[in-house]
């Protein structure tokens, strides 16, 4: 290792001289990509752990949930837990590569001590804000996560740096040609179906009516907070079968999906659904592509021989029934292809389940599974 004292000089050097490339050249760089039809200048990130690149490694707690060692991570190069919840790349992943990106973005919370860094990562390709657990209530899993509205501040904190940096209006139109990435409510979801599970049907039935209520606001405001900030393209990941993850499976003796959870999440979807084609009437110079997690889940598991799988049902790691009732540890049991099972862990999909998700909403028929229009055209969407 090289002493601080005769390093410190010299990398505080190359940060500024790369900052001050970044902000002469960053409009210069947009218009250009812009013009050429390229990739969109970044991609902001904003969810739960199907999209988490290792945000909650920086999380304190025991509580916390991480992906910080073995055997996640078994398949990503070097074999390295990198804190992403699969055996390699998450869909954020995979969707970055697909927009033209060579590394999704990097996770805030390893960037927020230095306001140099995160603008630099702001600039080359964006920043990501999700974290695992994470809801958009600030009481789901409360105090062991980033919620969708500190996530949101996180955001407002970086827009703020590259003003500073960079000057509002080369700042503005990054975010206006830059696409952000959704993907939340899954988590919600799951702790108000643990919370109701012994409540009367027509209970659950109205307690869901309310539920949603507040969802919607808490996600609406989070968007309409994102567009006054500059954000524009909106790419949003509704929530998936949830009643058909290996965890919820588990208290089916035949393993099968849990209908009322699948109910819930359709139900989500519904209003969500209603809630950006609201906003898109509302909001000047605002798209987004809705794709639809749930039906594609629908398709693969009425027919997952058509995509190569042979287990839809249980954990590729974990422990004891279906690979659920244990969590994905360094002692736990691994399959041994891992690409023909859809789902990695109790809840997460493997990594050729993200890579699958990902091409089918960046460039799938649009009204397939996506809506208005997929994500590559969202992406080459002129506002």
């Amino acid at each position: 290792m090289e002493p601080a004292e005769t390093m410190v000089g010299d990398r505080s050097a190359m940060a500024s001289t790369a900052l001050c490339l970044l902000v002469v050249s960053s409009s210069v760089l947009v218009t250009t990509a812009a013009a050429a039809g390229a990739r969109p200048p970044a991609m902001f990130v904003f969810g739960d752990s199907t999209l988490d690149v290792g945000n909650n490694n920086y999380l304190s707690g025991p509580d916390v949930p991480r992906a910080n060692k073995p055997y996640y991570g078994i398949d990503f190069p070097g074999s390295v837990s990198t804190g992403r919840f699969s055996n390699g790349y998450n869909i954020a992943d995979y969707l970055a590569k697909s927009l033209g990106f060579p590394w999704s973005p990097p996770p805030y919370l390893s960037l927020a001590p230095s306001s140099g860094r995160l603008v630099q990562a702001a600039v080359a390709g964006g920043v990501s804000y999700a974290s695992g657990g994470a809801g958009i209530l600030d009481s789901t899993n409360a105090g062991n996560n980033i919620p969708l509205s500190k996530q949101v501040q996180y955001f407002k904190t970086t827009k703020s740096q590259m003003v500073a940096k960079l000057g509002s209006r080369a700042a503005n139109f990054l975010l206006t040609k830059s696409v952000f990435l959704f993907s939340v409510g899954s988590n919600d979801l799951f702790v108000f179906a643990v919370a109701e599970q012994n409540k009367s049907a027509a209970g659950q039935q109205r307690d869901a009516a309310a539920l949603y209520a507040s969802l919607i606001s808490g996600y609406s405001a989070a968007v309409r907070d994102l567009h006054a900030l500059g954000a524009s393209k909106f790419a949003v990941i509704n929530v998936g079968l949830l009643g058909c993850v290996p965890a919820a499976r588990l208290h089916d003796a035949s393993g099968a999906c849990s209908g009322a959870l699948n109910q819930l999440a359709s139900g989500f979807d519904d209003v969500l659904a209603s809630m950006f084609s609201s906003l898109a009437s509302r909001l000047p110079g605002f798209a987004y592509s809705l794709a639809d997690y749930y039906g594609l889940s629908e398709a693969t598991f009425a027919d997952p021989r058509a995509v190569g799988y042979t287990d839809i049902a249980g954990a590729c790691c974990g422990g004891g029934r279906l690979g659920a009732e244990a969590p994905c540890l360094p002692n736990a049991t691994v399959c041994a292809d891992r690409d023909r099972h859809a789902f990695w862990d109790a809840v997460h999909p493997s990594q050729r389940g993200a890579m699958l998700t990902a091409q089918n909403f960046y460039d799938s028929r649009p009204g397939r599974y996506t809506a208005p229009f997929n994500f590559k055209e969202l992406a080459q969407t002129s506002l």
